[in-house]
């Protein structure tokens, strides 16, 4: 758990790859995943790094294997994983993988293609014969009509040497039939009604069943049509027309006979294409199946592949191009197995002379690594969507896997809630190698990501449930009340017992409603319960009052305990960065301020609960008035929690006063007098090289990164660090900035943490709700239709719990517990 708490310690290193083995090399480095690439390229465009070649490669394997992917997806056939991770394809392989890759798209469009122009003329053939079938009944019609088009105007008002009316004298009529979608149908018939100026009648008849359209592949609704015109020019136009409205046109016989003989070669067409269609589907399926057997892992090593072709363009050549030389960020942990990725793969590739590393000082700060397992993934995942902490700095997600359940908890506490979410998570992890989880729904992936989080916050919340005394908003009484409520009967006690105290008869009980339990009363009172709330108070109508104090107290306990956790692990980073200073200028002045305000108001609330019983609780004081007073000073004399206060309350403030200056001008105070004295060390002991780790002065002279990896710096770096430019106006505005926004921070977070509270009383109420208009309705039903009634009420209530309080509330809960973080 080292590297979980803090990052792992890393170190620059500087590869020199023989250009023979470098892609085997890279290789093993990727499978091993231990670097991080630097680019020495930086002022190279993309366009004109040495690999371009081989990356354009990989992108047009790329492509092919989507295409791949698609026709396959398309097909319904199941695409096996195979290897989760096979490795990257040998240099060898790579040349006959991209051929036999090319070959298969070649072969698949050309199939596929054969294909959809087979389906197409299906299609049309089957668009022809619903044409001619319902059509069939518009010839009487025609027939009867065809006589009426010799009935011209008289030609008596025309001039006879108009061609056009000679033409038409001699024009012959026509006919053209097609379908056309069941939308157009209105405004194709008033387009030909304009454009021909009535010279054509229209019949129509919609189609019984819908077809697939041979252009777009999508089943719709068609309307059969056939126009009857006269002449050549307008039949021009109608064909126009019918290709601006995408109808399909097919021939129109002219005599019966033709239209039996075209009827009888369509459906042998029909059948001949059906035959060769399933004969090309079934082989272009057979093709795919074998293609899919494979794609998965091609995929994953082609992403590979570019992905070292992506590294290599990072490195840079040596004079004689011989040789890439690259430079790498690695732990210092994996420094052993980073040499055995190289000799490994100078071994596979065969190279004479094998790749090497070694080691290289830098000042630049190295990037964070933290090591994750599947347990500790989703915490670190919420530490980093706040952001990555800088390198070798303290983790909190050591500390959130433990917080952050338990906050959630608090706002969530409800033992039978708890549970079903232990249950639900638990369930997740047991069937976590499960193929169908991890490709399941972008939802269900969610949580499956986040199933530890969830199986520890049902935990805690069955914990704080039992603390609360909460499940389904019902009490449980395990260990039997600890209050009596017989003893505040009359009959319970003696005569001069009765004299002084205020009891109970038959008479006090029928007559008020509301009666109030008195502790003080011997025997009404026996002891607090064993573990979490006593049940007699969810009967009591005061419970809501007795519960939101017990609640709000806590989460002001449980807040400033977290705050100040937080700020006592900056403690862990100064030392570790030999820091002193900020221990005792931040951190010290930052946990007074904290202390002396907020952690006295810890104080009161512990010291009233221990002082303070039944017998003499009437006396006690307001701890919000004390603490009120605590700032106000007031003139009268109050009742204070014990002797001394004021005295005690005033030594608070003043050293609450005085921490703000020295966290507000402390630190930047100390390095001017560190930048100013680092002058004048330097022009009187020139010699000085050695630095001294038992003085924090010297020590910050040179830097935390070099003292941290033990480094002795000469009189070069020594001079270098004396030259650096030191702003003093920067550091003062920064350090007031970070003051003012931790003292005012403190005082709003802390009221913040209030939500705890909040969020606890509202998942109570809710779930009271819930029980009080479904279930308890149910079970008050009478004994003939209760069972009937009960069932759906049952569901009914499983279902809003689930879909409410569960996922609605839990959601909010989780938010909120983020926040506090």
């Amino acid at each position: 758990m080292g590297s979980l708490f803090r990052s792992e310690s890393m170190c620059l290193a500087q590869l020199f790859l023989q250009s023979g083995s470098a892609y085997e090399c890279l290789s093993a480095l990727g499978e091993a995943g231990l670097v991080q690439f630097r680019d020495l390229n930086q002022n190279v465009s993309s366009f004109q790094r040495k690999f371009v070649g081989e990356v354009k490669r990989c992108e047009e394997l790329e492509r092919i294997l989507v295409y791949l992917v698609q026709e396959i997806t398309r097909a319904d056939i199941p695409l096996p994983e195979g290897e989760a991770s096979p490795p990257a394809p040998p240099l060898k392989q790579v040349l006959e993988m991209q051929e036999q890759l090319q070959k298969l798209e070649v072969e698949l469009r050309e199939v596929t293609k054969n294909k959809e122009k087979l389906r197409k003329n299906l299609l049309e053939l089957i668009e022809y014969t619903h044409m001619l079938r319902v059509t069939r009944t518009f010839v009487r019609r025609n027939v009867e009509f065809e006589p009426t088009y010799e009935e011209f105007p008289s030609l008596e008002n025309d001039s006879l040497l108009d061609y056009s009316c000679m033409h038409r004298l001699g024009a012959k009529l026509g006919f053209i039939s097609g379908l056309i979608h069941q939308g157009k149908v209105e405004a194709f018939e008033k387009m030909l009604w304009r454009v021909c100026k009535g010279y054509t009648i229209v019949t129509y008849a919609e189609l019984d069943e819908a077809l697939e359209d041979p252009e777009t592949g999508e089943v719709i609704k068609w309307y059969v049509f056939l126009i009857s015109f006269w002449g050549e020019q307008i039949g021009h136009k109608v064909k126009k027309i019918c290709d601006c409205y995408h109808c399909h046109l097919y021939p129109y016989p002219n005599t019966a006979e033709e239209r039996k003989e075209i009827q009888e070669g369509l459906s042998t067409r029909i059948q001949d294409l059906y035959t060769v269609l399933h004969k090309t589907e079934d082989y272009l399926r057979q093709v795919l199946c074998k293609a899919a057997e494979s794609v998965y892992s091609r995929v994953v090593q082609v992403k590979k592949m570019k992905a070292i072709y992506h590294m290599l363009n990072m490195c840079s050549f040596d004079v004689t191009n011989k040789c890439l030389i690259a430079e790498v960020w690695c732990p210092e942990a994996d420094l052993p197995g980073l040499r055995r990725a190289l000799e490994q793969g100078s071994r596979e590739s065969g190279a004479a002379i094998p790749s090497f590393m070694n080691t290289i000082p830098t000042k630049e700060t190295p990037p964070t690594l933290i090591r994750t397992n599947r347990f500790t993934e989703g915490f670190q995942s919420i530490v980093d969507a706040y952001g990555v902490g800088s390198y070798r700095e303290v983790n909190p997600a050591l500390f959130t896997i433990i917080t952050f359940p338990f906050l959630f908890a608090v706002m969530f506490g409800d033992l039978g809630h708890g549970f079903v979410m232990f249950l639900f998570a638990l369930l997740l992890v047991l069937y976590e190698n499960h193929p169908r989880l991890k490709q399941s729904q972008e939802i269900m992936r969610m949580f499956f990501h986040g199933r530890y989080i969830l199986l520890l916050m049902g935990l805690f919340s069955v914990y704080t449930g039992l603390v609360y005394n909460d499940c389904f908003s019902k009490s449980m009484n395990i260990f039997g009340s600890g209050w009596n409520v017989s003893a505040m009967y009359s009959s319970s006690h003696e005569a001069k017992e009765q004299e002084s105290m205020v009891l109970w008869n038959d008479t006090v009980v029928r007559s008020n409603r509301v009666l109030q339990l008195n502790p003080s009363v011997p025997g009404v009172f026996r002891g607090p319960y064993p573990f979490g709330i006593d049940p007699i108070w969810n009967l009591a109508t005061n419970r809501l009052t007795f519960l939101n104090s017990f609640k709000m107290k806590m989460s002001v306990i449980l807040g400033i305990t977290h705050m100040t956790f937080g700020v006592i692990l900056g403690i862990f980073n100064h030392l570790h960065f030999r820091k002193k200073f900020n221990i005792y200028l931040v951190t010290i002045p930052e946990l007074l301020f904290m202390l002396c305000i907020f952690g006295y108001l810890i104080f009161m609330i512990v010291y009233k609960w221990l002082i303070y019983s039944a017998a003499n609780s009437r006396d006690a004081p307001s701890i919000l008035i004390e603490f009120i007073n605590m700032f106000l000073f007031p003139t009268a004399d109050t009742r204070g929690l014990y002797t001394g206060q004021k005295h005690v309350q005033k030594l608070l403030l003043i050293v609450t006063a005085l921490s703000v200056p020295v966290l507000l001008l402390g630190k930047p105070l100390f390095l001017l007098w560190l930048h100013n004295g680092r002058g004048c060390f330097g022009m009187n002991r020139s010699g000085y090289t050695l630095v001294r780790k038992d003085s924090e002065e010297e020590v910050s002279l040179l830097g935390s990164h070099d003292i941290e990896q033990g480094n002795s710096q000469g009189e070069d770096g020594c001079r270098e660090m004396t030259c650096e430019e030191f702003n003093f106006g920067e550091i003062l505005m920064t350090q007031v900035i970070h003051s003012i926004e931790y003292c005012l921070g403190c005082i709003s977070n802390t009221a913040s943490y209030l939500r705890l509270w909040a969020l606890s009383l509202a998942h109570a109420q809710l779930s009271d709700v819930l029980w009080a208009m479904l279930l308890r309705v149910g079970l008050r039903v009478d004994t003939t239709m209760g069972v009937l009634l009960l069932l759906p009420v049952m569901a009914l209530f499983a279902v809003l719990t689930i879909f409410i309080l569960l996922v609605m509330e839990g959601l909010s809960a989780f938010l909120h517990a983020i926040r506090l973080h």
